[in-house]
């Protein structure tokens, strides 16, 4: 209800509030009342109400005389006079007829309002007013250190120091009756103010210091709570909640608020069940009882030995057991189950592009890897083709090799398929053409075909026969003795002219 460019200790303009100056201050948070008047003419002769609304620190909200009709708009910082002398400074919370209907809420009668409003505050009151607010931690800290070393039972939560630096209220919890008059001696003599002592609960501590509750949002306490229902475990158990008290209670200690908020639902829903459920005695024999839904008002039952669930409407066990208790045995259980449909999953379609690519956490490492490997696997292919001792692969089954073929003179042993144009031309690697294998087209676009693995070819002598595969028990040693050969022959062929091929 209200701005979302306030922040909590400063209040807003009204003219920055996306609300047009209705919402109340603290950025629209603790316990704000939206002004559903505050746009509507008022009659010629009506005369403004006189008291307003003030807010201070901790959702503390008073009401203040307004004699001198001083023109007020929500969210202002006004000097006002102060509980015991001096004046301290709020902001406005709420303004005209509205606070007329808050008092009669509260029961405030008008005979008790009695302190008034001083000005609309000047900077030197908001200046006094900023330096007592950042004494506040301070003091709060040298407080505690006093009362540990007093051994006090008690654990102080809050200061409020009032605008003038005159008074300053503490707030402390307990579990009990505390004496502390030795302390407040001890702080009147540390801090040279008046000093009041003032005790609340858990509840109330966790609504002045605010927070952020299980369920994922501000704490009730601290937004919109403005009294405290009592609690207890009776509310859990008629909602079926387990009797943890880690998951009941909330950041005060306490069973959470909440529990009440839906207790009266389940209270009119447990009419129809019957409150203490026995054994129910039949033909097959005694049906114990498993749970039951409330809403639906189906409660299961099971025979002993037997692992399923009888499913019984609520009415329908409040007539056995009244069949029970006449002495009547009631007919097997399963006659009487009801049948229960299974939910009807409908499967939508989302028509939506993910244009996040957010579907992966790894994605950017798997890209970085894909890199990589086809880094790694284009250096190799350039160092391969830039070996001029490298020899081509041949597969074994190629038969059409003839036994007297030579390879020319910088030229790669010839795979069946189209030849490339012989010559003292040299076949160019890197960016020229290459010859095609086994006459298989390459798609342009597409992934390119995967290669068996062709064991590798040994090149004979003039006169010998031809190609031949070598099998895997051949030592390295014959191995060595090949390549050796091979380029002993590629030497001698480059002193001397080139050749035609042997066809």
């Amino acid at each position: 209800m209200g701005c979302g460019s306030c922040s909590t200790g400063g209040g807003c303009t009204p003219n920055g509030c996306k609300s047009n100056g209705s919402c109340g201050t603290g950025g629209c948070q603790t316990m704000e009342v939206h002004d559903w008047l505050s746009n509507l003419d008022m009659p010629s002769n009506y005369k403004p109400f006189q008291v307003t609304e003030i807010k201070f620190k901790g959702s503390r909200k008073e009401f203040f005389l307004n004699n001198d009709n001083i023109y007020l708009e929500i969210g202002e910082l006004v000097a006002v006079e102060g509980p015991t002398g001096g004046f301290d400074v709020g902001h406005v919370s709420l303004t005209g007829e509205l606070v007329r209907i808050q008092m009669k809420r509260r029961k405030t009668p008008l005979d008790q309002v009695t302190k008034k409003i001083y000005r609309k505050a000047t900077e030197a009151d908001v200046e006094k007013w900023n330096a007592a607010k950042e004494m506040e931690w301070e003091t709060m800290h040298k407080a505690r250190k006093l009362a540990l070393d007093l051994r006090l039972q008690m654990k102080i939560s809050d200061v409020d120091y009032q605008a003038d630096k005159t008074k300053a209220t503490f707030f402390y919890t307990a579990d009990g009756r505390v004496d502390f008059r030795e302390l407040i001696k001890k702080m009147a003599e540390s801090f040279r103010i008046r000093i009041e002592m003032r005790q609340i609960g858990m509840r109330q501590e966790a609504g002045r210091l605010g927070g952020i509750g299980s369920c994922g949002r501000e704490l009730c306490c601290s937004t919109w709570l403005t009294n405290f229902k009592t609690v207890s475990t009776a509310a859990a158990r008629y909602q079926n909640l387990s009797l943890n008290t880690l998951k009941l209670a909330g950041q005060c200690g306490k069973l959470k608020c909440c529990l009440n908020y839906e207790l009266d639902t389940y209270l009119d829903a447990l009419k129809d069940i019957p409150d203490r459920i026995e054994n129910l005695d039949t033909e097959a024999g005694y049906a114990r009882h498993q749970k039951t839904d409330i809403f639906k008002k189906i409660m299961w039952f099971s025979y002993q030995g037997d692992e399923n669930w009888i499913p019984v409407a609520a009415a329908r066990v409040k007539e056995i057991m009244v069949m029970n208790k006449a002495g009547k045995k009631a007919p097997n259980l399963k006659e009487e189950a009801i049948q229960i449909s299974a939910p009807v999953v409908v499967e939508k379609s989302f028509d939506y592009e993910n244009v996040v690519g957010q579907d992966s956490l790894t994605r950017l490492d798997e890209r970085s890897k894909g890199k990589n490997n086809q880094n790694r696997n284009n250096n190799q292919k350039n160092n391969r083709n830039n070996n001029p001792n490298r020899r081509d692969r041949v597969p074994t089954g190629d038969k059409n090799v003839a036994p007297n073929q030579k390879p020319q003179q910088g030229q790669k042993p010839q795979h069946s398929g189209p030849k490339p144009a012989q010559g003292n031309a040299k076949p160019q690697h890197g960016n020229g053409p290459k010859p095609q294998q086994q006459n298989a087209p390459r798609p342009q676009n597409g992934p390119r075909p995967q290669q068996t693995q062709i064991p590798k070819p040994v090149l004979r002598a003039e006169g010998e026969a031809g190609v031949e595969s070598i099998k895997p028990e051949q030592s390295k040693n014959k191995n060595r003795n090949n390549r050796r050969k091979n380029n002993n022959r590629r030497n001698n062929n480059n002193g001397s002219e080139n050749k035609p091929a042997a066809e």
